[in-house]
């Protein structure tokens, strides 16, 4: 039986979102992870949007509205929401260059049981989850 398992994080100012949970996920040998919960706040940043081939540097202060995704030491792919200070939402793929900005407090659930690999796909030129189950 597969089982999900928390580990809880608070991330301190200056520093970069996906740079300190991707090296988390390979600190700790994790598989397969996602993104339970998040909320705080970020200085900027760094998004590439739906289509787009170039990445966006957003200047903040922003606060994190939603955060989702899939992690794991192979990689991650996580999306952003974030509001700034008139409550204008935008939203994109993360990128590094998302800096913290007081905190932010994250619960990610590990994913006992499979692995998370990340293939190069040839119709979407990009490397995509590949599921992989441990037993």
């Amino acid at each position: 039986m597969n089982a999900i398992r928390p580990l809880a994080l608070r991330l301190p100012p200056g520093e970069d979102l996906r740079t300190a949970l991707d090296a988390r996920m390979v600190k700790d040998d994790i598989g397969a992870a996602c993104v339970l919960s998040c909320s705080g706040s970020l200085n900027s940043a760094t998004v590439r949007f739906a289509g787009e081939p170039e990445l966006t540097m957003l200047v903040g202060p922003f606060e994190i509205v939603s955060l989702s995704g899939t992690l794991s030491k192979a990689g991650s792919h996580m999306n952003i929401a974030i509001s700034d200070q008139e409550g204008k939402v935008v939203g994109g793929h993360v990128k590094e260059g998302c800096s913290i900005n007081t905190t932010v407090e994250i619960v990610i659930g590990i994913l006992d049981g499979i692995d998370f690999a990340r293939e190069l796909d040839p119709f979407t030129g990009f490397r995509e989850l590949a599921v992989r189950d441990k037993s």
